[in-house]
């Protein structure tokens, strides 16, 4: 089919500055990744196959033993989502040690589970090894033992701390449940939940206070206004209250909570900016004036008429296909993967692929037929370019995912069963993609409408109990990446890129986090 393009790519220039751009901002968020270890130093152990990160401000000094924190992540967490809670810590002059639990971060063993909950057997023996290690650093007061926990660590460390009455004090943050607590125990504890949090969480925290007995003075809630599950690790108030709750330290308790993840997210800018000089160095131009043609199905716009309509039959098809995608993902065979949640996610996206493939031949439905061959002579998208572009654009999308997670969030490096994972749960995102170019047929407000209604959909799925409940906290995360790959695509749809890249780099940047970072169970 030959159109004229509506698409413009930028000018050399703009190109030019945007580089720049990239390369300032790539700059500017290194260097606050750097300044965030300021005065701090840290020493990674493996100690029973559990991974460890002593963090510590300065060098242990020889006869002083200081206060240690061991701090426990949540479900689908890892050591580096707390690492700014262990900054504060050690900042205020205890030492801080982060673990991941089985099944998370760089901890390769399973997560044993019964009926789809974290074992708490596996749990308790994660946190008895880092205090056990802790307890033993020449430079730490094996009497001054605290244990911080976020969710499922929450309910970890205060179940730890009723059976180890040494435990001195335990920080419970977004403590999920309070009916294992026996009355009065443990003693000093304090919780924190958020105030933007599901009501279920603000429950636990009134029953655990209730549950004190005659210990309920030694017991203190806080709410931390307008922030959620997870961004409340990352509120200054959560801060300065578990460096007030520090016995002991002579460090300042200024906390800087934000300081990893502004560095991250000037990484993620940079990635976001240096996409369009890349795709501008790697594809052709398309449209300088001249007809061209078309590598994409959408090339070829339908008369204006037909577009409320198509737009109707549009949303229709994609509410069907991810409608009937939630209730067949909970009974596929990929709900055996070993990984939580990620199974049933993988399932979704390949019973919504295989529906939006069908559906895209409904009458009256404006797509394209075929789609032609990748190299056309005239733009000079030739097979050798064509494959050099591919492969350095979908290496620059893993980068631009992974390394930005990994350094200013959480753990997003594959280990043990996340090696073979990985292509399964990217194979299902790439096949959902290439079904959604499909469809949309290169139109970016109509790409933003199907991924919005999947996304949409999902969440229905889980209010209802059809999709796992945990899906409620991570799918604000599978918006923004979803919508990032539309910001991709847009991009990409400016070159005479073939219209399956665009699908190709969306399960790098889609596909990468569900893998690396849901539990291995």
């Amino acid at each position: 089919m030959v159109a004229a393009s509506p698409y413009r790519p930028p000018s050399t220039r703009t190109a030019v500055v945007l580089a720049v751009l990239a390369v300032v901002a790539a700059a500017l968020g290194t260097l606050v990744l750097v300044r965030a270890d300021d005065g701090l130093t840290t020493r990674q152990v493996t100690v029973g196959g559990v991974p460890m990160t002593e963090v510590r401000a300065g060098q242990p000094t020889p006869g002083v033993r200081r206060p240690g924190v061991v701090i426990a992540h949540g479900f689908a967490g890892s050591a580096r989502l707390m690492r700014p809670i262990a900054d504060t810590v050690a900042r205020r002059g205890a030492v801080a040690l982060l673990f991941d639990f089985a099944g998370h971060g760089a901890n390769p063993a399973r997560l044993t589970s019964s009926a789809g909950d974290p074992s708490a057997a596996t749990l308790a023996a994660d946190l008895d090894a880092a205090v056990a290690h802790l307890r033993s650093q020449p430079d730490v007061d094996a009497d001054g033992i605290v244990l911080v926990g976020h969710s499922m660590g929450a309910g970890a460390v205060t179940r730890y701390a009723v059976e180890h009455p040494e435990i001195v004090r335990t920080v419970a943050i977004s403590l999920p449940d309070a009916g294992e607590l026996p009355p009065g125990r443990p003693a000093e504890l304090l919780l924190i939940v958020g105030g933007a949090e599901f009501p279920g969480f603000r429950r636990a925290v009134d029953e655990a206070i209730r549950r004190g007995g005659r210990a309920a003075d030694r017991r203190s809630a806080v709410v931390v206004p307008g922030v959620e599950h997870i961004s409340v690790l990352f509120a200054s108030r959560t801060h300065e209250e578990i460096a007030a709750w520090l016995p002991g330290g002579d460090g300042p308790t200024r906390p800087r909570p934000t300081a990893r993840l502004t560095g991250a997210a000037l990484l993620l800018l940079a990635f976001g900016i240096g996409v369009v000089p890349l795709a501008a160095l790697l594809l052709p131009r398309r449209g300088s004036g001249r007809r061209s043609t078309a590598l994409s199905p959408g090339d070829a716009a339908p008369p204006t008429g037909r577009a409320p309509r198509d737009g109707l039959l549009l949303l229709g098809l994609a509410v069907v296909a991810a409608g009937i995608g939630a209730v067949g993902a909970a009974v596929l065979p990929t709900t055996r993967l070993p990984l939580a949640v990620g199974g049933y996610v993988t399932g979704f996206l390949l019973v919504t692929a295989l529906l939006l493939a069908v559906g895209r031949r409904l009458p009256g439905l404006s797509t394209a037929k075929s789609a032609p061959g990748p190299a056309d002579a005239r733009s000079g998208l030739t097979p050798a370019r064509l494959v050099v572009a591919t492969l350095a654009l979908t290496g620059y999308a893993v980068l631009a995912v992974a390394l930005p997670i990994h350094l200013g969030l959480t753990s997003a490096l594959p280990v043990g069963a996340r090696w073979w994972l990985l292509p399964v749960v990217a194979a299902a995102c790439l096949l959902f993609l290439l079904s959604v170019e499909l469809v949309v047929a290169g139109r970016a407000l109509r790409h933003l409408l199907v991924v919005g209604v999947t996304v949409l959909v999902l969440v229905a799925a889980a209010l209802v109990g059809v999709a796992p409940g945990f899906v409620l906290l991570v799918v604000p995360l599978f918006a923004v990446l979803l919508g990032w790959q539309v910001a991709w695509a847009t991009v990409l749809r400016r070159y005479a890129s073939p219209w399956w890249l665009p699908a190709v780099l969306g399960a790098a940047l889609v596909g990468w986090p569900i893998a690396t970072t849901l539990p291995l169970s």
